[in-house]
């Protein structure tokens, strides 16, 4: 087995300290008193710009509302939950393993800031909202600052933008002008769309495409680094320094997320994502040499036809919603066990009714008799809770798998029927 590098080492320890300093010091209470009342006021004084986008086009309404609740569902986490699989049966490997480890970070880093400020959403009325689909039923129960969609399109489109014109090795100054009017004009239509359907303020327009600037900067620069790391090493083999190490900060993220003032999905869809990160990165590594090295067949190639690819969707898509559900069903069994073993005092809010009252049978005996109580206090060491929502670990492993049969799983079916 590999051994863990000293950068691996010193990132791990580095985000452990954070944790425990962040947790003394209550950074987050103290961050969120600081800027939550000047966010605020630039929710209340954007009620005018709203008000003034949305009587504009009063006489459009359903029209408008159909096509930027459309847009809004393109550039939404279910959409590159679904897209990002497509893109890696396409054989474009790289791309869509960076562009969903940004996914994933974008998702992490907005959805802390989100949850540090717990900016309110415009308040309807006096403005008006649109909610046309359940996920944006969901997005509004969030938090406002910044706008996750802005910052997603941003990063996302940029970075595709970059791939493009680097994999063809277009350097003509007017289709880089193109394309990055497209993006622009993109990025644009998302803000203008939010700010329409009544789900954010300008000031949440403009964090989100500040941030997203920010991380597609930073992306761009450490993108290569992330790249190679997680393509190298002993492939193959389960317990390399790789997924060591991812598992490990899989595990610590879940601690270095801010507790919001009032209850939000964030940290639900941060958990997924995060497994999904995990379950990308562990495929990936094992199966690297043989499905995504950069000599694999690609769309539109002899060695892989339209048709053959729609044969891979017909395939693939049945398969992982199989195991997504089979990854869940195990986990909904396997985790309580854990816990109860391990001595570890767990609740349950929707995936498993009998934990609802909390998961404590046994767990005094357990702690007296083997010791397994330092497990909890291991975790109480990380967290103020007393116990924990196994519904977080279920959702980890549910995603982890999904992600794993995408990269690896999937392929492996792929490659035996020829496809």
């Amino acid at each position: 087995m590999e051994s863990i590098t000293g950068w691996q080492l010193s990132f791990i320890c580095g985000i452990t300290l954070w944790i425990l300093i962040s947790s003394i010091l209550n950074v987050t209470q103290k961050l969120r008193s600081f800027i939550q009342p000047w966010v605020l006021h630039y929710v209340i004084s954007g009620y005018p710009i709203i008000l003034k986008i949305q009587v504009c086009y009063k006489y459009q309404h359903p029209y408008l509302d159909a096509f930027f609740s459309g847009l809004s569902c393109v550039v939404s986490v279910p959409f590159y939950t679904a897209f990002l699989p497509l893109l890696f049966w396409t054989g474009h490997c790289k791309l869509a393993r960076q562009m969903t480890l940004l996914m994933a970070f974008c998702d992490y880093m907005g959805n802390c800031v989100k949850d540090v400020v717990s900016a309110p959403r415009p308040s309807c009325p006096p403005a008006r909202r649109v909610t046309a689909t359940k996920d944006e039923e969901e997005n509004a129960m969030e938090y406002g600052l910044p706008s996750s969609h802005t910052l997603n399109t941003v990063c996302l489109s940029g970075y595709l933008l970059h791939y493009i014109l680097d994999y063809s090795g277009n350097n003509d100054f007017f289709t880089k002008l193109v394309g990055f009017a497209i993006v622009c004009l993109v990025v644009g239509l998302i803000g203008l769309g939010r700010i329409y359907l009544g789900m954010h303020s300008l000031i949440d327009i403009i964090g989100g495409l500040i941030m997203g600037l920010g991380i597609l900067a930073i992306w761009l620069y450490v993108s290569e680094y992330i790249d190679n790391f997680i393509v190298s090493g002993q492939n193959g083999n389960l317990l390399t320094a790789v997924v060591s190490f991812w598992t490990a900060l899989s595990f610590l993220l879940f601690f270095a997320y801010p507790t919001p003032e009032l209850p939000t999905p964030s940290f639900e869809f941060h958990t997924a994502f995060n497994g999904v990160a995990l379950g990308i990165v562990t495929g990936v590594h094992q199966t690297f040499d043989q499905y995504h090295h950069e000599d694999v067949a690609r769309i539109f190639s002899p060695q892989l036809t339209f048709a053959a690819f729609m044969c891979r969707m017909l395939l693939g898509i049945p398969t992982i919603l199989i195991v997504k559900f089979c990854s869940k069903a195990l986990a909904k069994w396997i985790l309580p066990i854990l816990a109860n073993t391990l001595g570890i005092s767990v609740t349950s809010t929707s995936y498993v009714a009998a934990l609802n009252g909390g998961y404590t049978k046994k767990s005094d005996e357990i702690k007296q008799q083997s010791g397994s109580g330092y497990i909890q206090k291991l975790l109480f060491f990380f967290s103020k809770q007393t116990s924990f929502d196994v519904d977080t670990g279920i959702r980890l492993l549910q995603y982890a798998g999904l992600a794993w049969s995408v990269v690896d799983l999937v392929p492996s079916l792929f490659s035996h029927l020829g496809l």
